[in-house]
């Protein structure tokens, strides 16, 4: 939280680039409801309090600002794994009231006379992203990487370059209100919406807007081909997918390893795909590691690596301390595990969200033994999504595989306490609204948590 604070405070005091080509910092329309909100109707939307905590809010339905927005009715969203380190205050610039939320699919409300392409009433997914569609990296469908979206100094400053802006993730990817609400502006909306045929239901398209195209890159970018064996890190719907793609890209074989409060994901996975093998780091005996279980079952371990947790879970007492005390922003454990864990010349990549700066990085082991590491980035959605909408309609890949629950939007405070707890065995959830349609046929019913 104090980091958090510092960074607002220090991107105040420096002030934005001047790259953006859309509204900045505009997280909640009720922060100034003349400019942002429309007045003619309130909604519910997901807001962000402050370190483990999220309410549900009741504020203005934001309003077009710019030619070419469209104010969507949502019509379904999600929590994603990467949502949990905002819950946690992990990830800088977040302020009180933000509204949430990266995933989300619904259907044209309105739209500004610049949009092209869109009509009232279509049903349509978002990008998690925010592309102009019109920079250097938007021309090759690098959407992740838009130039023109986020003004961040702070961002700019840490990484030496800019993320695109997106939606409901802080300040720090340029402060725009997330779509676990009822209606969410979307700037650009004829770049950053993908049409949904009517054989695609919400319940499928609406991971095109991160889960599957995440995945799909990381094993892609990674380089996963015919033969190769890959070792999944997290049995999460990040990894799970990624597994059903490794198969899918002719991986011989598939090793997911999790753990702890999380280890129930292992078996949700294999019943899925019975082919996947596990490995379940607290059931193994003293003195044996993870690197050393992973050689015992493949000479030399595995071809590739895939990261699909994230920074700030420390395992070791060093790291958790560190972590506290601002030392470092991420945990080098699993990324340390990976490189000693493949074989020589073996490629390890991080698709897993990490924040800043980590400590005591195996460099000596990625150098000597020819490791290849590869930060996946912020998925390009734009490059993929059309090509997976059709891999849904061909059968090629399920969503359905990761779903687990269905429930409201007006419970979401609840629901992120559960998700964060890996409780109720929780991996994938469709949330809906009062605009959405009644649940396909062969996904979960409706669940409540609140009496």
């Amino acid at each position: 939280m104090a980091m958090s604070q510092s960074a607002n405070l220090a991107e105040k005091a420096m002030g934005h680039g001047d790259n953006a080509v859309t509204e900045q910092n505009m997280t909640n329309p009720a922060r100034d409801r003349a400019k942002y909100g429309d007045p003619s109707e309130n909604m519910k939307a997901l807001a962000w309090m402050g370190k483990n905590d999220v309410q549900m809010i009741e504020c203005p339905k934001p309003k077009i600002l710019e030619d070419r927005d469209v104010i969507l009715k949502v019509t379904g969203s999600t929590i994603c794994g990467s949502d949990l380190h905002l819950y946690h205050g992990s990830v800088v610039e977040l302020q009180k009231g933000d509204i949430l939320g990266h995933e989300f699919c619904g259907k044209v409300d309105s739209m500004g006379p610049g949009v092209k392409g869109l009509e009232v009433g279509q049903r349509v997914v978002a990008s998690f992203q925010i592309a102009c569609g019109e920079c250097m990296y938007c021309k090759k469908k690098l959407s992740s990487q838009c130039e023109r979206t986020n003004s961040n100094t702070i961002e700019n400053a840490m990484y030496g370059g800019r993320t695109a802006g997106m939606f409901g993730y802080s300040h720090f990817t340029g402060g725009f209100a997330g779509g676990q609400a009822e209606y969410v502006r979307v700037p650009f909306g004829d770049v950053n919406l993908l049409k949904l045929p009517d054989d695609v239901p919400d319940e499928k398209g609406l991971y095109l807007s991160d889960v599957l195209a995440t995945s799909w890159n990381c094993v892609v970018d990674t380089g996963v081909k015919e033969g190769d064996v890959v070792a999944i890190w997290g049995a999460g719907p990040i990894g799970e997918m990624c597994a059903e793609m490794s198969f899918t890209n002719g991986a011989s074989r598939v090793i997911m390893i999790d753990g702890g409060n999380g280890a129930w994901r292992l078996d949700f996975c294999k019943e899925k795909m019975p082919k996947l093998e596990l490995l379940n780091y607290t059931d193994l005996p003293h003195g044996t590691s993870v690197t050393s279980r992973l050689k015992e079952m493949e000479h030399g371990g595995p071809d590739v690596a895939l990261e699909c947790v994230a920074g700030e879970y420390a395992k070791g007492w060093a790291h958790r301390f560190e972590l506290m005390v601002g030392a470092e922003t991420d945990t080098s454990e699993i990324v340390n595990e990976m490189i000693t864990s493949v074989k020589n010349f073996g490629r390890c990549g991080i698709t897993g969200v990490y924040v800043g700066f980590t400590n005591h990085f195996n460099i000596g082991s990625l150098m000597e033994r020819g490791i290849r590491l590869i930060g996946n980035g912020q998925a390009p959605v734009h490059l993929y999504w059309e090509q997976l909408l059709q891999m849904i309609r061909e059968g090629k890949t399920d969503p359905y595989k990761m779903l687990t629950h269905r429930v409201k939007v007006e419970e979401m405070d609840e629901v992120y306490k559960i998700f964060n707890e890996r409780g109720d065995k929780m991996q994938k959830i469709f949330v809906e609204t009062r605009f959405s349609d009644p649940p396909a046929p062969g996904t979960p019913a409706l669940k409540t948590f609140k009496s």
